[in-house]
């Protein structure tokens, strides 16, 4: 994990959006309903959530991409990956707590209020957050996401080179 790898995959996925969504203009996805996804397209779209243990990698990116490429609308493709962050989500919190707990950690009355509130506003801001973008993926495509990315690799690049000089 390093800048020159998480700038780079920055780069990468922020054209493979605009490249995509250039290539996908006049096509028509062939799965335009999240209730019709067979198994085998949802495992597909799973197996590209791999990507993101590269660092600087989008999990929710490299699965949307990824439904993309095999054919599912964007709607369905974000729809999916939002669903697909749940166990995984769930999971990683899941292992945090258990390594909290078995190397000592405690929660008294106040920890435990502070973590229940915590976990009810990152859920309402999660909802809210994924409400938006799916109303925004309706009428836009994800160029503007593409563009974010090669931004920010160009300004982790900046910052990053620049140091390295001084």
């Amino acid at each position: 994990m390093n800048w020159e790898v998480v700038s780079a995959m920055l780069l990468l996925y922020g054209i493979l959006f605009i490249v995509i969504e250039n290539r996908n203009a006049n096509r028509q996805p062939e799965f335009t309903d999240l209730n019709r996804l067979s198994y085998r397209t949802a495992f597909i779209i799973g197996m590209f959530q791999l990507l993101s243990l590269v660092p600087g990698t989008s999990r929710s990116g490299a699965t949307i991409l990824g439904g993309i490429l095999i054919g599912t609308s964007r709607y369905v493709a974000t729809e999916f990956s939002f669903f697909l962050a749940i166990p995984t989500m769930f999971g990683a919190s899941l292992l945090k707590v258990y390594k909290y707990f078995h190397h000592g950690g405690t929660f008294d009355g106040l920890q435990t209020a502070v973590l229940l509130i915590g976990m009810l506003v990152s859920f309402m801001v999660a909802y809210l957050a994924i409400r938006f973008l799916l109303n925004y993926i309706q009428h836009n495509n994800f160029k503007a996401f593409g563009w974010y990315r090669i931004i920010l690799s160009i300004i982790v690049i900046g910052y990053f080179g620049l140091r390295a000089l001084i």
